[in-house]
């Protein structure tokens, strides 16, 4: 169990895990056996990142105990750290003098993405409590898209001129006292803050302080505007090993910067939704939310995979006489519909990978959508060729394996094209496609496989 003092570091992600997984079986154990002063002493000894992990991982009852038992300092960090649902619920067992509690001592960008959860008259009532300094700041971070680096910036920017020497900037900063977390750059700005390029701080403790400022500063790096989305900040960072950002406005002036431990919470947050949306939940899914909450929100994507599968079966029923008169083809027909789900999905799912990374346009779309087609074209045939000698020998039938192999081409070959063009076509029109891709790859699959087949068989055999 690690102490409150600091980040855990120098540990394995499985490491990681397993102390995850001893923390909640201790805590289980000390309530369930009433030892609530040992379970209290355990949980203020770990970091607020480990009790908000716990918190997740717990039912209501344990739940709102441990939030209970909590130093009141931690509470605020700890709320950023538990999922959106989770944080909700959290805060609406809490009073009003326990949220504005929870507000103070955190970074001002921390604080804005706290208080767009908080009740309005609880936020209005932190905002008045803050310096006009700061209360501009936060209020400056709130009017932008949360989903934007405008919305993920700190505006706690060190900046120089570019006349000065780098003996006026060292004893600026000792001035300072302190610096912003994760400083590795100064931003250089001119008399309107005007962003003109960035001092690293190993220049700044290794150069000749006689040097000016503008013969060290690098320009190579351009700023990220305010309205560039998240996922291009965290492509930008990863692309060139950044560590902190500087973010601008139209006029290109200096508005804050984008430090690597939000653009990790934003890689986070990228890759739960890509897994998530697939099940059609979301990434601040609570694994212990109420039964009826989680039922509802369920429901709703059982009924579309429904739909699909009652389309399926009206396909189905279009060759009712077929099967009345060779029973075995009902045998078969997952076979073919299976192995198209799968190819489709392999396919889809690579796609959606590349759309994700901005590697699939106008440009190369028209490549892959002939390669997808190859590649189903090829796994086809081989697959054909299996199963169809797996049809003959099994039903003694060389035409039933003849009647099989088309149409296990013929569903691979479809599912090659829809894997592709159904997450360019569900772009296009500002779909998600993790979200819709995985239903109508799976209905169109389906139904192709089920309706070459019984459409061949009905052709070839009856």
């Amino acid at each position: 169990i690690g102490p409150n003092a600091g980040p855990i570091s120098g540990e394995s992600m499985a490491n990681l895990a397993t102390q995850a997984l001893n923390n909640l079986q201790v805590i289980s154990q000390a309530l369930e056996s009433g030892e609530l002063q040992r379970a209290s002493t355990i949980l203020n000894a770990l970091h607020p990142a480990e009790v908000a992990t716990l918190l997740e991982s717990v039912p209501y009852s344990q739940r709102s105990y441990i939030w209970n038992t909590l130093d009141p300092d931690d509470l605020g960090e700890i709320l950023l750290l538990v999922g959106e649902e989770v944080r909700s619920g959290l805060i609406k067992n809490m009073n009003q003098d326990e949220m504005l509690s929870a507000t103070e001592g955190l970074e001002l960008d921390d604080l804005a993405d706290l208080l767009a959860d908080l009740p309005e008259a609880v936020a209005l009532s932190a905002l008045s409590s803050m310096s006009i300094r700061d209360r501009q700041r936060v209020e400056s971070v709130l009017s932008f898209d949360e989903e934007s680096a405008g919305g993920l910036m700190n505006t706690d920017t060190v900046t120089v001129r570019k006349e000065v020497t780098i003996d006026v900037v060292l004893r600026y900063l000792r001035a300072r006292d302190e610096l912003p977390a994760h400083t590795d750059n100064l931003f250089v700005v001119d008399q309107n803050d005007h962003y003109i390029g960035s001092l690293p701080l190993t220049s700044v403790l290794t150069s000749d302080p006689s040097h000016v400022v503008l013969d060290l500063m690098e320009d190579s790096i351009d700023p990220l505007l305010h309205s560039l989305s998240n996922k291009e900040v965290a492509m930008r960072f990863e692309a060139l090993d950044l560590v902190t950002a500087p973010v601008i406005d139209e006029d290109n002036k200096l508005i804050g910067r984008i430090t690597i431990d939000d653009v990790v919470d934003v890689i986070r947050e990228e890759g739960e939704h890509s897994v998530m949306s697939m099940a059609g939940l979301t990434e601040e899914e609570d694994l212990f939310a109420p039964v009826t909450q989680s039922t509802r929100r369920r429901a709703l994507w059982l009924g579309v995979n429904m739909a699909t599968a009652f389309l399926a079966a009206w396909v189905i029923s279009l060759f009712q006489s077929t099967l009345e008169e060779l029973i075995v083809l009902a045998v078969l027909v997952p076979v073919v519909a299976s192995m198209g789900g799968i190819a489709g999905s392999q396919t889809l799912t690579l796609v959606i990978r590349g759309i994700a990374l901005d590697q699939i346009g106008p440009a190369n779309s028209k490549i892959l959508i002939w390669r997808e087609l190859a590649i189903g074209a090829l796994n086809g045939v081989v697959w054909a060729v299996i199963v169809g000698l797996i049809a003959y020998l099994w039903f003694g039938n060389l035409q039933l394996g003849w009647v099989m192999g088309l149409a296990m081409i013929a569903n691979l070959v479809c599912a090659g094209l829809a894997g592709v063009l159904i997450p360019i076509a569900l772009r296009r029109y500002g779909i998600d496609p993790a979200l819709a891709g995985g239903v109508v790859l799976t209905t169109i699959t389906d139904v192709v496989g089920i309706f070459a087949f019984l459409g061949l068989a009905t052709v070839l055999l009856i």
